[in-house]
């Protein structure tokens, strides 16, 4: 009779249920997050000297981007006009974003303002940014008594 009540009642089926539940939102959050990322997409390298970062921006002119730093968070701005095609045709598929972005980056550490350096080329903007000398590491030696 308990053997059974048992049988009748697997816990297995329902971790096994709560298994393939767990899949089924893993599955559905990873492709939310690829189809809605932050715009434009951004690397960033740093040393104990400062940090490198780059953006990928096809179709945005160097003079439409703004580049704004304040202590240690830099803001990239710019707008991306949209592509316009002959009135007889539909769009079938739109994934290229367009208009206006914003993106800031927060940096481990303060960046000296007068040493950043920015340029463009072939739609990938790099912006090097000095670590302040205040900011850098300092080797402390230490003496014996």
């Amino acid at each position: 009779m308990l053997l059974q009540r048992l049988a009748e009642h697997d816990v297995y089926r329902s971790l096994r249920d709560m298994k393939q539940l767990e899949m089924q939102l893993n599955r559905w959050l990873t492709n939310h997050e690829s189809s809605y990322s932050e715009f434009p997409p951004i690397n960033v390298w740093s040393s104990e000297d400062g940090a490198v970062v780059r953006t990928e921006i096809p179709g945005v002119e160097p003079e439409k981007v703004d580049i704004s730093l304040v202590n240690d968070t830099v803001t990239i701005r710019g707008s991306r006009h949209e592509e316009t095609f002959e009135e007889e045709h539909s769009c079938t598929r739109k994934e290229r974003r367009f208009g206006h972005f914003t993106r800031s980056l927060q940096l481990p550490f303060t960046v000296d303002g007068d040493g950043v350096k920015a340029r463009f080329n072939d739609g990938i903007l790099e912006i090097k940014l000095p670590r302040a000398e205040a900011d850098k590491p300092r080797k402390i030696s230490v003496s014996s008594q």
